[in-house]
């Protein structure tokens, strides 16, 4: 009696993570293939800042940045960790990180998942305190 509950468990939670998986492919952001055009603004660790246009097709953030060169990044376990932006590279030790934006609100999904459409502004900010991951 109790494998057939096991069996009955085992199914019962396939099919609920089949359904969820069927809703996230369903409202997951889609790329968007074609030429684009997005503005990104660096503000590097001194308070100065650049803006960029970047001209692309590709359907990535990161693709995109890393494209024009302006983003230097390594796999890491949640996606690209990205080390350097314009040039300027993050000292872990120091606790220094790039926070990404879109229209001043943080990201939510790393710069490798973050889809773009044409006509988006970004800004790439050199933080320094993981304490302000959380503000």
């Amino acid at each position: 009696m109790s494998k057939k509950k096991s069996v009955v468990a085992a199914l019962v939670l396939v099919v609920l993570v089949l359904i969820a998986l069927l809703c996230w492919k369903s409202f997951a952001p889609e790329a968007v293939a074609g030429d684009k055009t997005i503005t990104v603004e660096v503000v590097h660790s001194d308070g100065s800042s650049k803006s960029f246009t970047v001209h692309t097709d590709s359907e990535t953030l990161g693709a995109a940045l890393t494209e024009e060169g302006l983003l230097v990044g390594e796999d890491g376990p949640y996606g690209i960790f990205v080390r350097a932006v314009d040039g300027e590279t993050v000292d872990e030790a120091k606790e220094q990180w790039w926070c990404f934006m879109k229209d001043g609100e943080m990201l939510m999904t790393g710069v490798d998942m973050t889809m773009i459409m044409d006509g988006e502004q970004y800004s790439a900010v050199f933080t320094e305190g993981y304490e302000n991951l959380y503000q």
